[in-house]
Formats: C-alpha cells, sequence, structure tokens
C-alpha cells in the first residue's frame, strides 16, 4: 500500500472510531437502527486489530463487601472486560455520565456506617433500701412478769365487795328505780367513746411509789378499751421494776419502750406496730418498760418518740410515767393531753400532792384544767377524813376523784374487772370520763 492511500485511510479509520462510539451510545439508549448506520448500508463495525477501542462500562449496582474467604478467591473486577493491554483513547467530552445513585451507608468501602442516636434507656432502679420495721439487734429474749412458783402461790382471787354486801345491793335494786341508773351510765358511756382526731395522751404520775398509781393506770387502760371501738394502748414508761404488766395481766413480755424507739418509722401498718406489743386478755395492747429486771431509766427522747409515734396508731394512750420530779415525768405531765395525779388518802400525800398541783399552775400553759386527782384508799381504816382531804386539793382548782378500798385490788396479782366492788367500779367510770373529757377538748 502506498502512502496515499495510507493517508486516505486514516480518516475513515477516525470515523469508523466515533460511529462506534455513537453506536454504543444508542445501544445503551435505545436508540433506532438508522442512527447506528444500519440505513447507509453498512452492517456493525467490528474492532480492527492494532485499533484503540473504546468500551462504555455502566455502573453495577453496589454489592456488599465480600468475606475474608470469598475476597481472596473472587476475581479482579474488569478483568476480563479488555482482552490484552489497553491504550487509554481520548474520551468525548459529549458523553453523558450516568449518575451515581446513592449508596447505603453500610456498602461504602473503607467507611464504617454511621451509627444513629441510641434510644435512651430507662434508669436503673436503686436498690431497695433496707426494711427499717426490721430490728437492728436481735430480737430479745422472753421474760415472764412473774416467778412461775409465786403464780401457783396466789390464792384465789378475792370479790371487792363482801357476800353481805352485794346481798344487800341486789335487795335494793328490787325497790329502786332503774332509770335513773340506765341514765347515769349511758351519760358516762357517752362520755367514754367521744371521738378524737388524733391519738390522746394520758399521763399518770403520783409524788412517791406504792400509792396506787400502776393500778390507777391499768384501771383507765381496761375501762377505756371496754367502752371505746378504737385502739386503747397502756403503756409503762417506769422502768423501777413496776406492776403494770402484772396488773394487766401479762404473762411474759418481751419488748419494751427502749427497744422499740429506734425500730418505729411511719410507714408501719398497726398490724406491724402490735406484733411488738403485749395483747392485753380482754382486749387492749400493753408496751412495758422493762422484763423484770433492774436496768437504766427510760430516758426522755426515747418516751417522746415512742409516744408520738403511737398516736398514729392508738386513739387512746394511757402512760404510766415515773413518780415526781422525775425527768420523764415532768415531761409526760407537760406534752400530754390529760393528767391525772393519785394521791394516797393520807396527811402527808395530800400535802405534798397539793404541792405538786401548784407547780402545775406555774407552768407556761397551765395543766390545771385538764388535770384530775385520784385520792386512792389503801386500807379499810382511813384516819384521815375523805372530804376534808377533797376539799384541800380542790382549793387548787381541780377535780378530785375518790377512789375507795377494794378487797380485789388489795390482794395485787392480775385485775379483773368482774370482781371489783361496785363502787371501785363507779369511780373508775367516773375518773375515765372526766379524764376522757379533758383530753379532748385540747387541741
Amino acid at each position: 500500500m502506498t502512502q496515499g492511500e495510507q493517508r486516505r485511510e486514516q480518516p475513515s479509520a477516525g470515523g469508523d472510531w466515533q460511529r462506534n462510539v455513537l453506536r454504543e451510545l444508542g445501544g445503551a439508549g435505545g436508540s433506532s437502527p438508522s442512527e447506528t448506520g444500519a440505513g447507509d448500508g453498512r452492517g456493525p463495525a467490528s474492532a480492527r486489530p492494532g485499533e484503540p477501542t473504546l468500551r462504555l462500562v455502566h455502573p453495577a449496582p453496589a454489592r456488599p463487601p465480600a468475606t475474608a474467604p470469598e475476597a481472596a478467591t473472587a476475581p479482579e473486577a474488569g478483568a476480563d472486560d479488555v482482552p490484552g493491554p489497553q491504550v487509554p483513547g481520548p474520551v468525548p467530552s459529549s458523553a453523558p455520565r450516568a449518575p451515581d445513585g446513592p449508596a447505603s451507608p453500610a456498602h461504602m468501602s473503607g467507611t464504617p456506617a454511621a451509627a444513629g442516636p441510641e434510644p435512651e434507656r430507662p434508669a436503673t432502679p436503686a436498690a431497695p433500701a433496707r426494711d427499717p420495721r426490721l430490728p437492728a439487734s436481735p430480737a430479745p429474749e422472753s421474760s415472764p412478769t412473774l416467778d412461775p412458783r409465786l403464780l401457783l402461790a396466789l390464792g384465789r382471787p378475792l370479790h371487792g365487795d363482801s357476800v353481805t354486801r352485794r346481798t344487800g345491793r341486789a335487795l335494793r335494786k328490787l325497790t329502786s328505780s332503774v332509770n335513773q341508773d340506765v341514765a347515769e351510765q349511758t351519760r358516762i358511756a357517752r362520755e367514754l367513746q367521744q371521738p378524737v382526731t388524733t391519738g390522746r395522751v394520758v399521763a399518770v404520775t403520783s409524788i412517791r411509789g406504792g400509792v396506787g398509781k400502776s393500778t390507777v393506770s391499768a384501771l383507765l387502760g381496761r375501762t377505756l378499751n371496754h367502752y371505746r371501738h378504737d385502739p386503747v394502748l397502756t403503756l409503762e414508761a417506769d422502768t423501777a421494776l413496776g406492776t403494770l404488766p402484772v396488773r394487766m395481766g401479762a404473762e411474759a413480755v418481751r419488748w419494751t419502750c427502749a427497744d422499740l424507739a429506734p425500730i418505729l418509722h411511719p410507714s408501719m401498718q398497726l398490724t406491724d406496730v402490735t406484733g411488738y406489743l403485749v395483747p392485753v386478755s380482754d382486749g387492749g395492747w400493753l408496751l412495758p418498760a422493762g422484763r423484770g429486771q433492774v436496768g437504766p431509766p427510760l430516758d426522755m427522747t426515747s418516751y417522746r418518740k415512742v409516744t408520738l409515734a403511737l398516736r398514729r396508731y392508738f386513739a387512746v394512750t394511757v402512760a404510766d410515767c415515773e413518780t415526781l420530779p422525775g425527768e420523764v415525768a415532768r415531761t409526760a405531765m407537760d406534752t400530754a393531753h390529760a393528767r391525772v395525779v393519785v394521791a394516797p388518802t393520807t396527811a402527808e400525800g395530800v400535802g405534798a400532792t397539793r404541792q405538786v398541783l401548784d407547780w402545775l399552775a406555774r407552768l407556761p400553759h397551765s395543766a390545771l384544767a385538764t388535770t384530775v386527782v385520784a385520792l386512792v384508799s389503801n386500807t379499810p381504816d382511813t384516819l384521815l377524813d375523805g372530804k376534808t382531804a377533797a376539799g384541800h386539793l380542790k382549793e387548787a382548782g381541780v377535780t378530785v376523784v375518790a377512789v375507795p378500798y377494794d378487797r380485789h385490788l388489795a390482794g395485787g396479782g392480775p385485775i379483773r374487772t368482774d370482781l371489783l366492788s361496785h363502787a371501785t367500779q363507779q369511780a373508775v367510770l367516773r375518773l375515765a370520763a372526766e379524764v376522757m373529757g379533758r383530753a379532748v377538748r385540747v387541741r
């Protein structure tokens, strides 16, 4: 071939190269045969050896990255697309580029998927706190209130009235008016059953021991529990080997005021509290101050904590306090809703009680209006005239209720209300009514 023929073929080869490009573009866009050169009578031109070939490669859909074994065995992409060495040719500027589709973040090579915001997790609940109702120390051992040998030595309890007196009273009932007695009993019952908005505390004390302070406390607790329909507690605040548990009929005691002070918690229910108390045989509850052993006196802080906490559960709390002028007794007399001062029917006892009443009158808030004096006769043969003694005490501005001598009370041991004399029963009812009426009026 001559040089002139070669020069004439070069444009033809360049034209064929451009047709191939247009043919490839037309096949991708679905063009008609006229645009691919079929209209001029030529067949599809094939690539000639030695000529640069341009092949459009459309972007393949993104595939997930292969695992390590697959990546090692998979052939390289595009290895079979171009046979032999390729000579890069010019790319026409008019060739449109297929737009890249949005690639998934997980399929982007070399870039980890961006983690979205984690959902807010609920706060982990704190561990439940220790139940404050459980005692921090081991439970104390139960102790009997009296030695079993002494209980066996107790004889049959006596009735407060003799047989002759009971017979005469039964005969008088046949001829007397019953309406008057019923009206008086109804009035007293109404006084004892007055509703209360918060728990009432009645403090019982005396000027010295052995005058009947614990006996009067037990009588008040039993009487109020008999007439009221809400819980009544009798609390012993005297650790000097008091006789209240014995008089209330408790056979054994376990928890004391000092033991219960650190245990009480506002979340406790009545059933939780009564588990630490001593149930009384005919109703009501008892909280002793000791277990029949000589121990330290009850401190003022424990007394106030126990009485304030138990007011939430009991309508009336009768506190058998220590004798005056003890610290707990003075605190109880100052903070109680009603007060009972037990005085013996003796000249020295009435004189000392009058001094206590004068001290109560000098308190910042006079307590005489809510104080009742129980004038107790511990012997059938008293030398002091009862009316004179009561008049001397009334001069201080208080109400005086005389509690006569009773054979059943004088014998000691557990108190049985059915064995009390008729005069004692009436005196205790009047005393309880006077005390309850004053306690309810205090706000």
